[in-house]
C-alpha cells in the first residue's frame, strides 16, 4: 500500500490498518499480539502503544519495531551474499588453475555449471525448506542454521578442491542444504507485521546483499592465492601453494559460523504454532542473563513492591514466552496455493531471477575475460569480442563499485520513492532499467584503455563507462528487488501458507538461476569464440522485455486471499 501525502488517503489507510490489527483473519501483515505489545511497545494505551500513537509516528529506520530480531536476521543474512561474491571475485582463476591448458570459452562454460549446480540444488530443496519452515516439528529457526551450516561446508570443501568436480560436488551440496533466502523474507514478514513499514522492512535482506557485494569481492580478491600474490609474506606456507583458494574460503567459513552462534543464541522463532516454545539457545541465554542480573536486597524488595503497581524483581526477571493462539484454525491445502495473481507474480519473479542471475554470473567472468588482441576483425556495432582482462583485485573492486552505489541508492532514495508512486508502480517502471543496461554491457570491451598491458583494460575512460553501465543495472535491482519480495508475500493467499509460498518462490528462483547461467555461460563461450561477445547480453534484453510485460498482470494482494472455515471474516482492506 502507498504511502500518499493526501489527508483523505492518509486517514482511509490508518482506518484500514486499524481494521486489519482488530481482525483476527491471520493477516501476518497487521496482527499484533501480546509479545509485540508489551514485549517491544511498552503496555497498551501507554505513550509507547503502536495503536495509539501510529498516526502521529513518522515512517523512518529508527521506527522499525523489533529492531533487535530485524538485527540478528541481517547480520546473519550478510554472512551469505558475502561469501557468494567473495568467490565470483576469482572463480575463473580457481577453475583456470585446475586445468591450464584449457580455452577461455570452455572455462566460461564451467563457471555458468558451477553457478547452475548451486542453484539446481536449491531448486530441488527450496520448497520442502519452505514446508519444513511451516511444520510445527521444524520451524523457521531450524531450517536457518541448517542452511548456515550447509554454507559453511560447501564453501571449505570448495576452496580446498583440486579438480573441477569436486568444487561442483560441494557447490551442490551448499545449494541443497540452503533454503534461507526464502525463510528469512518469511520471518521479516512475521516480525514487521504492519504494512506502513513494509518497504523498509523488505529493503533490509537487498541491502545486506550490496554490503555482502562491497566486502566479499574486495575480501576474496585480496585473499585469492595469497602465495602467489604476496611471495614474501606467504611464499614459504607449503599449503596456501597446494590450496591457493583456500584461504578466502577458511575467512568466510568463520564468517558463517559467526552468523550461526548469532542465530542460535539470539533468534526466537516466529511460526505462530510454536513461537512459545522455548528453544535450546534461547533458554541458554535467559539462563545466563539470570546469573548476571543484580539481585535486590529481600528489605529494599519487599518496601519497593508494597507501591501499587511497581514490578518486583521477580517480575524484571526474564521469563519464557507465554503460549500464542495461532492467528488461523486450518491450514490451506496445496493445490488451493495457485491462484492467478500467485501464478503471475511467480511468473514475473522467475523471468527477472533468470535475467539477473544470469548477469551477475556473466558479469564477473566478462570482466575477467582477456582483452582481444588488436588483430582481432571488428564489425560494429555487432561483431567484436573480449572481455577486460581485470585481475582478481580489480574484478573485486569493480564489483564493489555495484555494491557502493546499491546501498546508496537503497538508504536514500528508495523509500520516498516507494512511497510516492507505490509498489507495483515503481516495480514496473524500474524494470525497464534492465534491457538498457544489459544492451550496453558488451560494449565496455571496445572502450579505449590507456593501459600498457594489452592484455588489460584499466584506462580512465573504461572505469567512468563500467560505472555508468552499472549505475543504469543497480538502479534496477535496488528498486525491483524488495518489490518483488513484498508483491510474492502479499500474493500468499493465505497465512498459514506463508513459508511455503516463499519456499516456492525461491524454489522457482533458482530454477531460473540454474537454466540461466548454465545456458548463458555456454553462449558466452560460443560469442566469445565467434567474434559476437555482446550476443548473450542482447539475449537477457529481450527476456528484460518480456518480464516488464509480464509485470502487468500482476497486482498487490493483501496476503489473505482466501477465506478458511473458522477464519473470522471481516471487512479487510
Amino acid at each position: 500500500m502507498p504511502i500518499s501525502t493526501d489527508s483523505e488517503s492518509f486517514e482511509r489507510e490508518e482506518r484500514d490498518d486499524s481494521r486489519e490489527r482488530r481482525s483476527s483473519d491471520g493477516d501476518r501483515l497487521a496482527a499484533i499480539d501480546l509479545d509485540e505489545v508489551e514485549g517491544e511497545g511498552g503496555v497498551p494505551g501507554g505513550e509507547d502503544d503502536p495503536l495509539v500513537n501510529e498516526k502521529d509516528e513518522a515512517v523512518t529506520w529508527m521506527s522499525l519495531p523489533h529492531k533487535g530480531q530485524l538485527a540478528v536476521l541481517t547480520l546473519s543474512r550478510l554472512s551469505e551474499p558475502l561469501v557468494q561474491t567473495s568467490l565470483q571475485a576469482y572463480m575463473f582463476y580457481q577453475l583456470k588453475s585446475f586445468d591450464e591448458s584449457l580455452p577461455d570459452s570452455t572455462i566460461a562454460a564451467q563457471a555458468g555449471m558451477m553457478a547452475a549446480g548451486f542453484t539446481g540444488a536449491q531448486f530441488m530443496t527450496a520448497m520442502m525448506w519452505g514446508r519444513i519452515s511451516d511444520s510445527d516439528r521444524g520451524g523457521r529457526k531450524m531450517v536457518i542454521l541448517i542452511g548456515l551450516s550447509g554454507t559453511a561446508i560447501s564453501v571449505l570443501g570448495f576452496g580446498f578442491s583440486k579438480s573441477f568436480y569436486q568444487a561442483m560436488f560441494f557447490r551442490t551440496v551448499g545449494g541443497a542444504l540452503n533454503g534461507n533466502v526464502g525463510v528469512m523474507r518469511t520471518m521479516i514478514s512475521e516480525i514487521v507485521r504492519e504494512k506502513k513499514y513494509q518497504s523498509r522492512a523488505f529493503l533490509l535482506l537487498p541491502m545486506t546483499f550490496n554490503v555482502g557485494v562491497i566486502i566479499g569481492p574486495i575480501l576474496g580478491g585480496l585473499l585469492a592465492d595469497p602465495a602467489g600474490s604476496y611471495p614474501k609474506l606467504f611464499g614459504n606456507i607449503a599449503w596456501l601453494k597446494k590450496y591457493p583458494y583456500a584461504a578466502p574460503n577458511i575467512v568466510s567459513a568463520f564468517f558463517l559460523l559467526c552468523a550461526i552462534l548469532g542465530i542460535f543464541f539470539g533468534l526466537e522463532e516466529t511460526l505462530d504454532s510454536i513461537r512459545h516454545k522455548e528453544d535450546l539457545g534461547t533458554k541458554i541465554v535467559r539462563k545466563v542473563s539470570q546469573l548476571f542480573r543484580p539481585r535486590r536486597s529481600s528489605e529494599y524488595s519487599h518496601e519497593y513492591s508494597a507501591v501499587p503497581g511497581t514490578p518486583t524483581d521477580l517480575e524484571l526477571s526474564p521469563k519464557p514466552r507465554q503460549k500464542v493462539t495461532p492467528r488461523w484454525k486450518q491450514k490451506l491445502p496445496f493445490r488451493r496455493i495457485f491462484t492467478y495473481n500467485v501464478i503471475s507474480t511467480l511468473i514475473a519473479h522467475s523471468l527477472m531471477a533468470t535475467h539477473l542471475g544470469t548477469f551477475n554470473n556473466l558479469w564477473y567472468v566478462f570482466l575477467s575475460t582477456p582483452v582481444a588482441p588488436p588483430s582481432t576483425p571488428r564489425k560494429l556495432p555487432f561483431v567484436f569480442t573480449g572481455g577486460l582482462g581485470m585481475p582478481p583485485r580489480d574484478v573485486g573492486f569493480a564489483m564493489a563499485v555495484l555494491g557502493v552505489i546499491g546501498i546508496c541508492m537503497q538508504l536514500f532514495i528508495y523509500p520516498r520513492v516507494n512511497a510516492r508512486l507505490g509498489t507495483v508502480k515503481s516495480w514496473r517502471i524500474f524494470l525497464a532499467a534492465f534491457p538498457i543496461a544489459y544492451i550496453l554491457v558488451p560494449f565496455l570491451s571496445i572502450v579505449p584503455s590507456r593501459s600498457p598491458a594489452p592484455a588489460e583494460k584499466d584506462g580512465i575512460w573504461v572505469w567512468i563507462s563500467l560505472c555508468f553501465v552499472l549505475f543504469i543495472q543497480v538502479t534496477g535491482r535496488t528498486f525491483a528487488l524488495p518489490a518483488t519480495t513484498i508483491l510474492v508475500n502479499n500474493a500468499s493467499p493465505h497465512p498459514s501458507v506463508l513459508g511455503t509460498m516463499h519456499g516456492i518462490a525461491q524454489s522457482m528462483s533458482s530454477a531460473a538461476r540454474t537454466l540461466g547461467p548454465a545456458l548463458g555461460g555456454k553462449m558466452y563461450g560460443v560469442g566469445l569464440k565467434g567474434g559476437v561477445v555482446g550476443a548473450v547480453f542482447w539475449g537477457l534484453s529481450a527476456v528484460a522485455v518480456v518480464n516488464c510485460i509480464a509485470s502487468h498482470f500482476v497486482k498487490e494482494g493483501d496476503g489473505h486471499e482466501i477465506i478458511l472455515e473458522g477464519d473470522e471474516e471481516e471487512e479487510r482492506a
